[in-house]
């Protein structure tokens, strides 16, 4: 099920902290999942709770169970967002088995093992009939990277092997597609070709605020590209 590196390398030294300055990022996933987010809806894997706190602010979510497996990454959500419900585990932690109305899942799935029965999970718990989930995962097994080994990453996804895992857990796809074309070039340079084994938060900066917005305006806009850095599903069960 849900799991996360423990090493001394790990995800809080990696991903959270240099991630904090991706505001625009985080804005854009939320612009993405937030029509399909509605009733009582579980966060897996919430952090921190940087994204917790922009989906308490939608009204049409009426209540938030966020979930996190870490208890460090626990004690500073607890910190930041002291009235957040929270559940310090997985997702067969959860006692109230639903129906949910909504899963979220952003950069979770691929540190799960046994993803295909972590989305049947999903799938039982999810209201039938317009109960959905959204999933935010890393794309593209070409570019996967060493520094990914200490984010405790499993795998990097296709479109179609996506699709099909998501079919086979019961759900049917509302949309499928490639996300962050220019993130798919500076991911191979950096963490690819030249081996990076961090991030540079300075660098995050300046990708989140000068260079994303227009990439992810030109996608939105026109046309979601034919491969990119990540995947975004939304799909109902």
């Amino acid at each position: 099920m849900s799991e996360r590196p423990n090493e001394s390398a790990t995800t809080d030294d990696f991903e959270f902290n240099a991630l904090r300055e991706a505001n625009n990022y985080r804005r854009a996933l939320l612009k993405m999942f937030a029509p399909y987010l509605r009733g009582r809806v579980i966060e897996i894997g919430a952090g921190h709770g940087q994204f917790t706190e922009q989906l308490r602010q939608l009204s049409a979510i009426s209540h938030l169970l966020a979930v996190e497996p870490d208890a460090r990454f626990c004690a500073e959500f607890r910190k930041a967002l002291p009235t957040q419900p929270l559940v310090e585990g997985i997702i067969t932690s959860i006692t109230d088995p639903g129906p949910w109305n909504g899963i979220l899942s952003v950069n979770v799935l691929e540190h799960i093992r046994e993803d295909q029965e972590e989305l049947k999970i999903y799938s039982s718990m999810l209201k039938k009939e317009h109960g959905r989930v959204c999933l935010f995962v890393p794309a593209r097994q070409e570019i996967y990277a060493p520094i990914e080994i200490d984010f405790g990453h499993h795998r990097r996804y296709s479109r179609d092997d996506l699709r099909r895992k998501l079919e086979t857990a019961g759900f049917k796809i509302l949309e499928l597609h490639y996300f962050n074309l220019i993130g798919y070039f500076a991911w191979w340079f950096s963490f690819k070709m030249m081996g990076q084994r961090k991030f540079n938060p300075g660098m995050v900066r300046l990708f989140d605020r000068a260079i994303f917005p227009i990439g992810f305006g030109l996608e939105s806009h026109l046309l979601w590209p034919p491969f990119g850095q990540s995947l975004v599903a939304i799909a109902e069960a």
